[in-house]
């Protein structure tokens, strides 16, 4: 791992830091430059405790895994298991939501960010907060268009801006952006998803493809959400000061379901879905979940917290969706 550099240093030579570069370069150097980046810093991000910053549905293993196990093995059938490989992308290093689990697949392994992988030829393809975590593009409506939102450094401070035209990954995509007829509403927009699910279904792999996340649907971040939805997270607290702490704090935003809907389409998967984790859940797993209150009816133990933490509306079930398909 490499060690920790100072970000501000490095982000003054990148062409463009006195006059802008855009959101999505800004968001990239954060989370991933090899030295300075959230995700290559070697510290602790995800846990339940203070002095991680966000906890995942992988902090509450091992009944997260094992109520995927039960899903997977659900929708693949009339299938088994041991005819595919269950590869894990994303997952912290030293982490993976099988680890510790007894599995029927044919193997398990898992892929940290940034990795290159090659898939086997039956997989179950699976991440867990994968997508959110791509850089955003940002836009935001001022004066009859859209106006694309940039970064500049003024001395250790970090400024928003208006860049004078969209850089060309923008450019590409900004006739589908909707009509610029409401002032000061802000998109945020999640290009690079598409790339990287091109990446993991473009190789030739048959078999189940299973990611959860939180997102939304394309009409409603285009007309919903005027505020749009970059946060940040930082010792399990929520905030919206986006240019604070860059590469020590995440950086994250919704991810749009329909462009990754769209992308498995295209590529020969048949019918897909993207459930509310509770409704996944409840549907494809119904067996285990009730396993898991039979076993210990009489008490409120740790297991069943853990299963109302993962379920409960209020809790994550609502808030992560599960977008699943199969490609034979």
């Amino acid at each position: 791992m490499a060690s920790s550099s100072d970000f501000f240093e490095i982000f003054s030579t990148e062409p463009g830091a006195l006059t802008g570069v855009s959101f999505a370069r800004y968001m990239e150097l954060a989370m991933y430059h090899p030295t300075a980046g959230y995700y290559t810093r070697d510290f602790k991000r995800v846990g339940r405790d203070n002095k991680a910053d966000f906890f995942t549905a992988t902090s509450f293993n091992p009944v997260f895994g094992e109520l995927v196990l039960a899903a997977t093995v659900r929708l693949l059938e009339p299938a088994t298991p041991a005819e595919f490989d269950f590869v894990e992308i994303g997952a912290e290093p030293g982490g993976g939501i099988l680890r510790d689990l007894p599995h029927p697949f044919r193997s398990y392994r898992t892929i940290s960010l940034g990795q290159p992988f090659t898939l086997p030829e039956r997989a179950v393809v699976f991440s867990n907060e994968l997508f959110d975590a791509q850089p955003f593009h940002r836009v935001v409506c001022r004066e009859g268009r859209w106006r694309e939102l940039g970064v500049v450094l003024h001395g250790r401070h970090l400024r928003e801006v208006e860049l004078p035209e969209f850089t060309p990954e923008l450019a590409a995509f900004g006739d589908r952006l909707p009509p610029p007829n409401r002032e000061n509403y802000y998109i945020d927009l999640p290009l690079r998803t598409v790339p990287l699910l091109e990446r993991i279904i473009g190789q030739k792999w048959s078999g189940l493809f299973l990611a959860f996340d939180y997102g939304k649907f394309w009409q409603e971040l285009a007309e919903h959400i005027p505020s749009g939805t970059i946060r940040t997270y930082h010792r399990q607290k929520m905030g919206n000061d986006i240019y604070a702490r860059p590469g020590k704090q995440d950086l994250t935003g919704h991810i749009c379901w329909d462009w990754l809907e769209d992308g498995l389409v295209r590529a020969g998967f048949g019918e897909s879905r993207v459930d509310s984790q509770e409704a996944f859940f409840m549907h494809h797993a119904a067996k285990a979940l009730a396993a898991i209150t039979a076993a210990e009816a009489g008490s409120f133990s740790l297991r069943k917290r853990m299963v109302m933490q993962l379920l409960h509306p209020a809790n994550m079930g609502q808030k992560f969706q599960a977008l699943y398909a199969l490609r034979k």
